[in-house]
Parts: structure tokens; sequence; C-alpha cells
């Protein structure tokens, strides 16, 4: 008995080992520069960006987000994707104000400089962020139209608020291209190039947490393809940051048990996620669910190129129509 106790705690020192070797050597690389996700900004006209402003988050940190006033009433706020900032949704964020909405465009912390790059404290500490920004907004504008909208890993963000205790601080969703969880169908094979992940420290960490243990969850797991030369940009995701902004497991779960209007628009050249995979998915779940594929349109494209905002701005009126 006294021997095989001692194997039994030989083979759980070997094991811990081995998990804190993981844990500690296996990091993720950043991937060589993608084109297709940097070059469509080359010819986006900043020199009419909004300043940045502030708002005060529960933790008492100061958020910044950019305003985009419109002439009506309804509010969108928009979520950029991962590794970027607001002000790559600067096209779509006015495209959407010339349709009568007044735009909030929020730097997501461990964005933009704001906190630690790419790392957040706890995860659902982006949710509280959003309830903090959108809270307020909703109180002081009671008779306004709310829409989420999200780019990217924001439209996989937006699959977090839907069917969550935040989902009340909105009236309608719309998803842009949206980033679901690792081994979902809609991704492309290393999502395209965009991303490295350090699978065996992102394993090991996913099994500490389902445990409660959260000591290691600001190491780095996902690289992304960042130009080494562009400034603003996000190049690593700690793993509290990599399950806190995106779709959460159950996405299926959340966009089926809400009521509320939802529209996904992606467009059919994407080169991270497969375009025609997304209705047969998420449909079943959600049989109202609108899946909009944009022609000969990339995944930048989506938010930069006149047919993608075309197609954004199109759904978002119909949306706001009376009867839809």
């Amino acid at each position: 008995m006294r021997m095989a106790l001692y194997v039994v705690a030989g083979l759980v020192v070997v094991v811990l080992a081995a998990v804190a070797g993981i844990i500690a050597f296996d990091r993720p690389s950043r991937p060589p520069p993608l084109a297709s996700i940097s070059n469509p900004f080359a010819t986006v006209d900043f020199s009419d960006l909004p300043p940045p402003q502030q708002y005060r988050a529960r933790d008492g940190t100061n958020l910044t987000y950019r305003v985009y006033p419109g002439t009506g009433e309804p509010i969108v706020v928009l979520i950029h994707g991962s590794s970027g900032s607001s002000t790559d949704m600067h096209p779509l964020a006015k495209a959407l104000r010339d349709a009568g909405a007044s735009v909030y465009v929020p730097d997501l912390r461990g964005h933009a400089g704001l906190g630690r790059s790419g790392d957040v404290d706890y995860i659902g500490q982006l949710d509280d962020d959003l309830a903090d920004l959108a809270g307020p907004l909703r109180q002081a504008h009671p008779r306004a139209g709310f829409t989420l909208i999200g780019f990217s890993s924001g439209g996989g963000f937006v699959l977090r608020a839907i069917g969550s205790a935040d989902e009340n601080l909105f009236d309608q969703f719309i998803m842009i291209s949206p980033a679901l969880p690792p081994g979902a169908p809609t991704l492309r094979p290393r999502t395209g190039g965009w991303v490295s992940v350090a699978l065996p420290r992102t394993v090991a960490l996913a099994i500490l947490h389902r445990i409660g243990i959260d000591w290691f969850g600001g190491l780095r797991i996902v690289g992304f393809a960042t130009p080494p030369h562009v400034k603003g940009l996000t190049s690593f995701y700690s793993f509290r940051m990599a399950v806190d902004f995106g779709a959460p497991r159950d996405y299926l779960a959340r966009l089926g048990r809400s009521t509320k209007p939802v529209v996904l628009l992606v467009g059919g050249a994407d080169e991270l996620f497969f375009p025609d995979r997304f209705a047969p998915l998420l449909t079943p779940a959600r049989p109202d669910l609108r899946v909009i594929i944009v022609p000969d349109t990339g995944h930048i494209g989506m938010t930069v190129s006149p047919a993608g905002i075309a197609a954004i701005r199109k759904a978002y009126l119909d949306l706001r129509a009376p009867g839809a």
C-alpha cells in the first residue's frame, strides 16, 4: 500500500511539473503580417477622426471612446475587432452617423494603451465596461433605440451580450463577421493566418480556470499577425482577454433564448472565416436570424469598403424600420 501511494504521489509530481513547464515556457508567436488585414486601412481618411473622450468604469479606471453625433435619437454602440481600437471603426461609424444614429465607439480595455496591453483584470471585465458605458447612456436617453454592433471579435462580443443580463441595455444587435470560439466550423485553419495560439498553455490554463485557479490568467496565449511598424495595435492576448473578448462557449444557447432582433453580415471573400457556414450553424438555434453575405468583400472590407459599409447601413436601417 505504501509503495502504491509513493507511485501515485510520484505521478502527481510529474504531472504537476509537466503542467508547470507548459504554463511557463509555451508562449505564442506573432505570425507574419497579414497584408489583407492591414493594407485596406491605407486608403482610409482619418483626418476627421473625433478626439477621444473618457468615461469612468466601476473600478475607477478612465476608459476612452469616440462619439459621432447624429441628427436623431437612435444610439449605436460600435465594438472594434481583435488587436484594434476605435480608430478602425471610423469609416463605418461615419456611415451610421449619416444614417441618423449617434455612434459611440469605445476603446476596449487592454487596447489603445488602456491598462495592460492585451489583458484584463478578470474574465467578465469587458462586459462590465460595456455596461458602464451603455447604462448611463440608456438612462440619459430613455426613449432612444439602442443598437449594439460588433466586428470580428467584437461581433463575437455581441454574442456575449445576447441572452445575458446586459441584453436589456440594447434593443437590437448586428454581428459583422463574428469570431466564434476555437473549434467552430466557421473558422478557417489558423484563422486564415491571423492568429497563433499557444495551445498546450491554453489547455492547461483552461483546466486550471475550471477548477477555480486563475493565478496565471494574465499569461499570453494568442499572437496576432500585426505589422511591427504600425503603432496602436495589440499584438498578444492573455488567457483572460482571449476568453473575455469574443463569443462564449454557449453562444448557440444564448442566441436561441434571445428574442431581440439580430442580423449577421459577413463578406463573401472573408479570409479568416468561411462565410457560407454561419447560416447552417446558427439558424437552427435562431430560425429568424438574417445572415447576409456581401459578395466579393474581404474581412476588413466589411468596415472600410463601400460595399461592406453600404450593406451594414442598410441592415441597420431595416432593423430600425417600423414593423421590422
